[in-house]
């Protein structure tokens, strides 16, 4: 028996007989963040990160049971110790470490290595097993700096307000928009609106204590001319009524994805490489801080990423599924 087992329900822990991350219901789930694919409803209670609560609750509704702990404070089940640390994806995400019986194995969740202003910076942490996500487990993606990101899309921003168009940008209503706006709310190029959800997310995340500017609703009735020059955050490029009440607007996409031609192809219309996740150093760089000797990998580029661990002499493994 291993510290941690994969299953056709997601990570479990044999002998606290708890799940991480559960894809299926069962009675007692880790939660690592508030993303819909790993906080996901119908379990009988959930743990997690004390800055994720609010927000696991403000999508899965407040009658959830669950605990919460703050990054650094252990806990205990069934003689195994759990402790959160930062993950650096989002607001409130953590990586998860587990110890029993002197074996240390790390489960990181989604993680973001460089520190964007807003979220808790990514913390390595120590351990013999460390279980790693590999959605961006290529050389091919290589991020650059968000300054240089950001100045980016306030170029244009600013081309779009000369010619009296919105802005549009699609982002996640937790993480990337608050990333955003972060970013360019403070800006003086105009006027920033978010769609209701995110604005729904962004009072919690303000709640906690977070620096992050106010921004406006986006009106049910525009005034004349009152888009010219504004940028729109939205969680979907075209939804609700007012999206086809203003003039043409120029849309752009904010992903990791897009340092890959055909992403950008299919979407059409300006593209920045901006993600929450690590891309190939942060991932290679994060693995060797921990000093582990094994590594699984997860999701997006598993296997590739698992073979070149191989030819480094790490004792790897992809976990597909």
């Amino acid at each position: 028996m291993q510290l941690v087992e994969f299953t056709s329900k997601g990570m479990y822990c044999p002998p606290a007989d708890v799940y991480i991350d559960p894809h299926n219901a069962v009675n007692k789930a880790i939660i690592t963040h508030a993303h819909a694919d790993h906080a996901r409803s119908g379990h009988k209670s959930y743990i997690c990160p004390e800055g994720s609560l609010a927000l696991i609750k403000l999508r899965l509704g407040r009658h959830i049971q669950a605990t919460s702990y703050p990054y650094g404070q252990s806990f205990s089940i069934n003689g195994v110790e759990f402790t959160f640390f930062p993950a650096g994806h989002v607001v409130g995400s953590a990586q998860v470490r587990i110890e029993y019986k002197g074996e240390i194995w790390v489960v990181s969740g989604d993680y973001k290595v460089e520190a964007d202003g807003l979220t808790e910076a990514l913390e390595p942490v120590k351990c013999h097993c460390f279980i790693t996500e590999s959605t961006f487990g290529l050389p091919i993606y290589n991020w650059q700096a968000q300054d240089t990101i950001t100045h980016e899309i306030k170029h244009w921003w600013q081309e779009n307000k000369e010619n009296q168009k919105p802005s549009l940008i699609s982002a996640y209503s937790l993480g990337k928009a608050q990333r955003l706006i972060h970013m360019l709310a403070n800006e003086p190029i105009g006027p920033v609106y978010a769609h209701s959800t995110i604005l729904k997310t962004n009072e919690i995340i303000q709640k906690l204590g977070y620096a992050l500017p106010a921004v406006q609703p986006i009106p049910a009735r525009w005034k004349e001319n009152e888009w010219a020059g504004a940028l729109i955050i939205s969680s979907s490029l075209a939804t609700g009524p007012w999206a086809g009440r203003i003039s043409p607007w120029q849309k752009a996409e904010a992903s990791g994805w897009m340092a890959l031609k055909k992403f950008r192809d299919r979407h059409g219309g300006a593209s920045f490489v901006l993600s929450d996740h690590a891309d190939w150093n942060g991932i290679i760089a994060t693995i060797k801080e921990t000093g582990a000797h094994k590594v699984y990998t997860m999701h997006g580029y598993d296997k590739a990423l698992a073979q070149w661990l191989q030819s480094q002499g790490y004792d790897a493994a992809a976990v597909s599924g």
